[in-house]
């Protein structure tokens, strides 16, 4: 009877430490000289992309028939991820600007 006697708490403090929801990233994609870097990036739902426009440009995040991220020049942009999916994004102003996110459920 000794060790049925803790089981009890040690089931509570699994539970607790199951519904403890896991801790949501920042990614960095750097924007410089006309180039997301990096290209691709994986991320979980409620992960937020931070775009760091080092250019003297304007910039966009831009996913065709979806959202769009402006990124000023000099200054930063940010999405907080909602959904699992992938996107391909490029910017506006510059078609040839591509890039990637592969997004996970948590």
């Amino acid at each position: 009877m000794g060790v049925a006697r803790y089981l009890p708490a040690v089931a509570a403090v699994i539970l607790a430490a199951a519904a403890v929801p896991a801790r949501a990233e920042t990614i960095q994609v750097i924007v410089d000289k006309l180039v997301f870097t990096p290209a691709e990036v994986s991320a979980k739902v409620g992960d937020t992309v931070e775009w760091v426009n080092r250019d003297i440009l304007a910039h966009t995040a831009t996913v065709k028939g979806g959202m769009e991220v402006m990124i000023p020049a000099k200054k930063t942009g940010r999405l907080t991820l909602q959904k699992a999916e992938a996107m391909e994004y490029y910017c506006r102003f510059h078609p040839n600007m591509r890039g990637r996110i592969t997004v996970s459920a948590p």
